[in-house]
């Protein structure tokens, strides 16, 4: 290939390339040949989530004093890895380490009392401890106004009854973050909703299915559900009312995260499909020879260096804490409509070969799909950006 689609760009430094070429070498051990496995039996096993916590990948985002990385605020570290499992074909491991990594391990370490963190974040970077939040509920979707699960206060603890589903990390998670109404009154508003851990083995607490879904099949999502599950005090996590406004402030980095993925995906797409088509010939010459083969590859590398651009800036701003939720908004729409355009576009060029799943561009385009949906579907990314545009709140 003459163009080297993984070169390196300005975001990174030596350090991030080191970490790149660490992950690089724990795929080829111990991910590479088994995911069509994990796909058949739509989960990923212990071993490979203790082996990613051994080698530093779950909490390199968090704290050094609990055992993590101490890379609080160099979010690139993170951009390499996803690039690193992209290129390995492996989205549905690295979709469950988003989720622990990314999302629920952050609400953790910022939000926890000190007592807290000592009991979760170091399990949580050595794999032993497997994190998931619980947002979504049947029948509501991105509406977070209209979580029905409700935590009442009885004799020091807390009482939880409701159900969750589409839950990422499902089956394997060991700590679930619950949003939880803790206040029925109409005039709560916002200040409704709290965070409660809920531990795994908890009584009253259990898992429905583990859901089959179109793509991401070895990336276990289930439906959950609490029946009179007591949850002690001293598992709220911050502080009570204030769950919607943690839940605002930590979607910027979420949403961030799949506009990191989509970028990742739209390269490794492309690189599988620069390979294939200068290898396969049709009408006695190969594929890449064809103009209408070199117009789409044009326009697809094009789209993604600029929205590359775009996503690499976002992450310079929230490393600085500066990413507002509409940039994050921007760049998680703009860049899963584009991954989606461009996977499915690279399939096109291998053909039939493209429909078959012993190819990854397959598997991408059936893992892809999702993306435009969750961390927030793209109507409501427009909405926000819309909103921030004319001024309404």
């Amino acid at each position: 290939m003459s163009q080297d689609l993984w070169a390196r760009r300005p975001l990174f430094n030596d350090d991030h390339l080191a970490v790149r070429a660490s992950v690089r070498e724990f795929l080829a051990r111990s991910v590479d040949g088994r995911t069509e496995a994990w796909d058949q039996a739509g989960i990923i096993p212990r071993e490979p989530w203790l082996e990613a916590g051994r080698q530093g990948y779950l909490g390199i985002n968090a704290p050094a004093e609990y055992g993590g990385g101490g890379a609080l605020t160099d979010y690139a570290f993170r951009v390499a890895m996803i690039e690193e499992f992209a290129r390995a074909g492996a989205t549905s491991f690295a979709a469950g380490i988003s989720c622990h990594a990314d999302i629920v391990l952050p609400y953790v370490f910022d939000l926890a009392t000190p007592e807290q963190a000592k009991r979760w974040v170091p399990g949580m970077c050595t794999g032993e401890i497997i994190g998931a939040i619980a947002m979504t509920e049947p029948g509501t979707g991105s509406d977070l106004q209209g979580i029905r699960t409700t935590a009442r206060r009885e004799g020091g603890n807390w009482v939880l009854n409701g159900a969750k589903t589409f839950i990422s990390n499902g089956i394997n998670s060991d700590l679930v973050v619950v949003v939880a109404r803790t206040d029925s009154a109409d005039a709560a508003g916002s200040r409704a909703f709290s965070l409660l851990v809920v531990e795994r083995d908890s009584p009253g607490f259990s898992r429905g299915r583990n859901l089959d879904k179109i793509g991401l099949k070895a990336q276990d999502t289930a439906e959950l559900a609490f029946d009179d599950v007591v949850v002690p005090e001293e598992n709220l996590l911050g502080e009570v009312g204030q769950g919607l406004g943690y839940l605002m402030s930590h979607l910027p980095l979420e949403r961030l995260g799949i506009a990191v993925a989509a970028c990742a995906g739209a390269r490794a797409a492309l690189a599988w499909t620069v390979d294939h088509v200068l290898t396969r010939h049709a009408f006695g010459k190969p594929l890449a020879a064809l103009q209408n083969t070199q117009f789409a590859l044009a326009e697809m590398v094009t789209e993604l260096e600029v929205t590359q651009e775009y996503v690499d800036q976002a992450v310079h701003r929230l490393n600085r804490s500066e990413l507002s939720a509409v940039d994050a908004a921007k760049a998680k729409w703009w860049a899963t409509e584009m991954h989606k355009r461009t996977v499915d576009r690279c399939l096109q060029l291998f053909g039939g070969y493209g429909y078959m799943l012993e190819y990854p561009i397959a598997r991408a385009y059936a893992d892809t799909r999702v993306t435009t949906i969750y961390g927030g579907a793209t109507e409501i990314m427009k909405q926000i950006v819309a909103r921030d545009v004319l001024g309404v709140r």
